[in-house]
């Protein structure tokens, strides 16, 4: 697997959770999972509730993204003949989903959403659950971005490779998740400096999935790869 493709499926996990969709919510997603309650200027919560939670909320949405990144390489693998002009629809759509996410489009039909809301008691199970909501309730911010992610595992050589690819998807995703949770059990006040960034992160993010749309429709994704290797050690 190539070191850009791992690189932009983490950068397109950490950007997907500091999108305007995911990041402003996320005292409302650390309440539905442990059940806890603003207390002044903090989450009150048991940090090892929430930890446990919250790695459970995680490993939810994990499981999903991998079973569809699977799903998108034995489609890819089904069209292997033809993956020349596969990479190159491939890149054509995350062009887009860039240009959206950039805010340099305004399609609509982009803009889909699910909701995702579970019922029952608060515990471990339950976040499990919620966990594999989210996966499959996408939301326009974090829909692009998968979508983009996906596309790549479609074009993938092998389906462990599709796999891989949404699993460091997944972990971008759900690293700044567990850390930003931890924090604000201490202080809400870094939900205010974040979310002062969050316009420019979404058109770094719009501009990163451009980038990466136009590597793979060009072809020079491999090439830029097999360049980067010389300096680096492969991933």
């Amino acid at each position: 697997m190539d070191q850009i493709s791992i690189l932009f499926a983490i950068a397109a996990g950490m950007l997907s959770f500091f999108s305007p969709c995911i990041f402003p919510l996320l005292p409302a997603y650390v309440a539905n999972l442990t059940g806890s309650y603003v207390s002044g200027d903090k989450m009150s919560v048991s940090k090892k509730v929430l930890m446990v939670r919250s790695l459970l909320f995680i490993l939810g949405f994990t499981v999903v993204f991998m079973m569809m990144g699977a799903s998108a390489s034995m489609i890819g693998q089904f069209f292997a003949a033809n993956r020349g002009v596969l990479e190159k629809v491939a890149g054509l759509l995350i062009i887009i989903f860039g240009l959206q996410t950039a805010g340099l489009l305004n399609l609509r039909f982009l803009m889909f959403q699910k909701q995702w809301e579970t019922k029952g008691p608060k515990n471990g199970w339950h976040s499990f659950v919620v966990g594999l909501a989210f996966g499959t309730g996408w939301t326009p911010c974090v829909g692009l971005a998968l979508s983009s992610i996906l596309l790549l595992a479609g074009s993938a050589e092998t389906m462990y490779s599709g796999i891989f690819l949404l699993l460091l998807y997944s972990l971008g995703l759900g690293v700044p998740f567990l850390l930003i949770s931890l924090l604000i059990t201490k202080s809400l006040g870094v939900m205010k400096k974040v979310n002062k960034w969050l316009p420019r992160l979404s058109l770094i993010n719009g501009w990163i999935l451009i980038a990466m749309g136009l590597l793979l429709f060009t072809g020079q994704l491999q090439k830029l790869s097999a360049w980067l290797a010389q300096f680096a050690p492969v991933l």
